[in-house]
């Protein structure tokens, strides 16, 4: 141990200990420029990708504009859930039954109209034509039936609207 410490009080030591720090700062100034010269040789190979333009620049931008479509995606997908449960509300399906109330009168003026929407609830109309006058009659209807008596053409239209198969929907 003791000659150890007398090896560190020598000059041998210091001036290894000099070699070495200048062994070692040449080796910093080496990395330190092959890590410059890696720097522009990356910068040049990103501007001769990007035809002259920092292509890293344009990754960046692309990127952000990626990012904001997807949040755009999210507003556009929940909006569009909206509208397809507004939308079940609005009228899907149209049966339509024309017929002549009255065996004096030709031409079938007379009809049915049944308007429901995707759950089967809605209206029926019922436009009874003579010739001396005409009267139309509206009964609510809900999941396909109407607490009013109905009559067979209007039955009849609001088959047909429940069979039409949203044929009207808007998808």
């Amino acid at each position: 141990m003791q000659g150890i410490l007398e090896f560190l009080k020598t000059d041998s030591y210091l001036l290894m200990l000099s070699v070495i720090t200048i062994i070692l700062f040449i080796g910093f100034l080496v990395v330190l420029i092959s890590n410059i010269k890696l720097n522009n040789r990356y910068k040049s190979f990103m501007k001769k990708i990007g035809n002259g333009k920092n292509i890293e620049e344009d990754l960046e931008r692309f990127m952000n504009k990626v990012d904001r479509v997807g949040e755009q995606n999210v507003e556009i997908i929940s909006f569009c859930k909206n509208l397809d449960e507004d939308i079940s509300k609005c009228i899907q399906k149209i049966g339509i039954v024309r017929y002549s109330a009255f065996k004096d009168t030709g031409s079938d003026l007379s009809f049915a109209v049944a308007l429901l929407d995707e759950k089967n609830n809605g209206v029926v109309f019922n436009g009874i034509y003579s010739r001396e006058m005409s009267n139309i009659y509206a009964k609510p209807v809900e999941s396909g039936n109407s607490k009013y008596t109905l009559s067979d053409e209007e039955t009849e239209a609001i088959e047909k609207a429940v069979k039409s198969n949203n044929l009207y929907k808007a998808r």
